[in-house]
């Protein structure tokens, strides 16, 4: 996302760079780190400050743009450079998380909403993270929606056919991890285990340290499921996508989930769990289902359904299609920046 929103503001028109490469992640709730990745954020900020300063005014910055702040990587130096230089401060995918004022990610939290505060203009990109947004919204901030997206231009448009008479085939592509991920697993393989009545295959991508543990899982349904580890070239993944009927992915905890988008960009229906922001790119009665967040036999059933429709996974297919073409490509997100970020860069003078 982070690279597609660079792609979006040049393509808005405002030829971003990245300012910094510091990495202010703190996965792990450690107060020492979080500490020390705030004093070299301060001593980055002051370097970038006297190295723009010493610019000609017209060569200077006429905005600062930050991706994700949230309490495990909160923004110390976005703020502090816009001060100084008297230029808008703009953030993409902000969240509050008020239970994380006190305990281990106390500091991080402190940055963050710190940061939230100063900023002029904060992006949504889900329906989950406007409530805490505009709980605490400052009067002089603007709330923009920004649902994810993606650049259609990447994903040329789908060139094999769907057989209405085959087999139908399960996809499913997410990192082999532990936590999330797994628990993701744990609820599709169960699901399927309930649907071994009805005819499907399931292809996986992905891989990481949770790997063997996810083999294990499917070993009961091994005829029918196929490991293609990680897949790095996206014309071979797009081959998957093609031909794949249904994507299929519980989403525990998912942020909102790209490759959901990735799907329906190539015309491939998805059904997930509606966890987090995930009913942000997946309408759905339209492009997918969504089922209640955990409910492995909700999900069985949406699926068992789905499987014994082709008239429905074609229906939902087509939408899906359309839907993120036409909706959810760079060109509709890079004029949603653009009209957001104008009128600040215009009232001061940049």
């Amino acid at each position: 996302m982070a690279r597609l929103l660079l792609k979006a503001l040049d393509r808005a028109g405002f030829g971003p760079t990245v300012a910094s490469e510091l990495r202010s992640l703190d996965k792990a709730g450690d107060p020492q780190q979080q500490a020390l990745i705030r004093q070299q954020s301060l001593e980055e900020a002051l370097r970038l400050v006297e190295r723009y300063k010493a610019l000609p005014e017209q060569g200077r910055p006429c905005l600062w743009f930050t991706y994700h702040v949230h309490y495990k990587a909160p923004d110390w130096i976005g703020p502090r450079v816009a001060d100084a230089l008297n230029i808008p401060y703009a953030v993409a995918e902000g969240s509050r998380a008020a239970k994380r004022a006190h305990g281990r990610w106390a500091l991080g939290h402190e940055g963050a909403e710190a940061a939230l505060d100063r900023a002029d203009a904060v992006f949504v990109m889900t329906a989950h993270d406007r409530e805490a947004l505009e709980a605490a919204k400052p009067p002089h901030q603007a709330l923009v929606d920004l649902p994810p997206f993606l650049d259609a231009q990447d994903w040329p448009a789908p060139s094999a056919r769907r057989s209405p008479g085959r087999v139908p085939r399960l996809l499913t592509v997410a990192m082999m991890r532990n936590g999330d991920k797994l628990a993701s697993y744990r609820i599709l393989a169960a699901a399927l285990e309930r649907l071994r009545h009805l005819p499907w295959s399931l292809d996986i991508v992905g891989d990481g340290e949770a790997r063997q543990e996810i083999v294990q899982l499917f070993a009961p349904l091994a005829d029918r499921v196929r490991h293609h580890g990680q897949i790095e070239n996206r014309a071979d993944l797009k081959a998957l996508y093609d031909t794949a009927d249904l994507f299929v992915w519980p989403a525990v905890n998912e942020a909102y989930g790209m490759v959901l988008l990735e799907a329906q960009v190539l015309g491939c229906p998805v059904l997930a769990g509606a966890f987090g922001g995930v009913a942000s790119v997946v309408k759905h009665g339209e492009t997918g289902l969504l089922t209640p967040p955990g409910d492995i036999a909700a999900f069985a059933d949406a699926l068992s359904l789905l499987l014994q429709s082709r008239d429905q996974l074609r229906r939902l297919g087509a939408n899906a299609l359309r839907f993120v073409r036409q909706e959810r490509d760079l060109d509709q997100t890079a004029l949603r920046l653009r009209n957001a970020l104008e009128p600040l860069t215009a009232r001061t003078g940049a």
